[in-house]
């Protein structure tokens, strides 16, 4: 499969990129936004998908002492079969030989210091023919976010970290309370313009919406979140036609109407078979296992946003 990207954008400019690759997902977010306690959530929740933690050292994400098996190195073997790797300042050189190091894992979580770019890391990656941004994940603090945007001296990297994020994770909106935490969500609508918003308590986020789906949406964990947590979003579980322009589908799929936060689809493309991944505006085209299901498109949004009806015409479109 070649890397070369397709021709064409997503939504809003978000590229529409067709390449094989390691799927990597890029966490930042301001400091203190709860950036560790999302880390932590998604390997307790990987659901046996095999993860690698990027961090700058293991002091700025302290990885649960309960998760972890053994230290080696600048390595953390951590329960499921993920690990923790520190790259310092060798990022791209850690990323170049991770698949050689670790030929078992399945995704990339990549943890950015709390002021740098993620869209600057997710382009350092998008240079590695091995590798796939499978989208930019940037947290907010419900309570405090509007105020330090605001702020001369760390409001313009907080507004540039949120220009390049598919998803914005409005973290503590219960500490925040419904009213402000809907203010933010709306303001967020235009500091974030290309993302998807999505209110939370203690990063308790369905890891689906980040990993990707395999056989299809899975739940948080209830009793480690908000109480009603898990019914919190929709999934749809939908047939696709075997004739169905996987590109164009792409394109329709990323429109912010259609309320998806994730989706995958498994298209049956010939000699080979395609996966099509939608995380907010990002939509990303690469070649599937031959033994993956074909002919299905899972996605998942808030529930009473997630528009079944419009998803079924964006299919039928062809």
């Amino acid at each position: 499969m070649s890397a070369a990207p397709l021709q064409g954008h997503g939504v809003n400019g978000a590229p529409l990129t067709w390449r094989g690759g390691l799927p990597v997902t890029v966490i930042g977010g301001y400091l203190g936004t709860g950036k560790t306690t999302l880390v932590n959530h998604l390997l307790r929740r990987a659901g046996g998908l095999k993860l690698c933690v990027l961090v700058n050292d293991f002091g700025a994400v302290p990885i649960d002492r309960d998760l972890i098996v053994s230290a080696d190195g600048d390595t953390l073997e951590i329960s499921g079969g993920c690990v923790c790797c520190s790259y310092g300042s060798d990022l791209m050189e850690t990323l170049g030989t991770l698949r050689s190091r670790l030929p078992g894992i399945e995704h990339v979580l990549l943890e950015a210091s709390g002021v740098a770019l993620p869209g600057a890391v997710a382009s350092s990656v998008s240079l590695l023919p091995s590798l796939r941004v499978d989208g930019i994940v940037v947290l907010a603090d419900a309570e405090t976010v509007r105020e330090r945007a605001a702020d001369p001296y760390m409001g313009d990297t907080i507004q540039r970290q949120f220009a390049s994020a598919d998803l914005v994770i409005l973290n503590r909106c219960d500490l925040a309370g419904p009213r402000a935490s809907a203010d933010t969500s709306a303001w967020l609508d235009t500091a974030a313009p290309r993302a998807r918003i999505l209110g939370t308590e203690r990063a308790a986020v369905d890891p689906a919406l980040i990993l990707g789906l395999r056989e299809g949406p899975r739940r948080v964990d209830e009793g480690a979140s908000a109480p009603d947590a898990a019914s919190l979003y929709d999934s749809l579980d939908l047939a696709l036609p075997p004739s169905v322009d996987v590109t164009a589908l792409a394109e329709r799929l990323a429109a912010p109407e259609l309320g998806i936060l994730r989706a995958k689809a498994i298209v049956d493309a010939g000699r080979h078979r395609l996966a099509l991944h939608v995380v907010g505006a990002r939509t990303a085209i690469d070649e599937a296992p031959a033994t993956a299901r074909a002919g299905r498109l899972v996605a998942i949004g808030l529930r009473g946003r997630l528009d079944g009806a419009a998803i079924r015409r964006a299919i039928a479109a062809g």
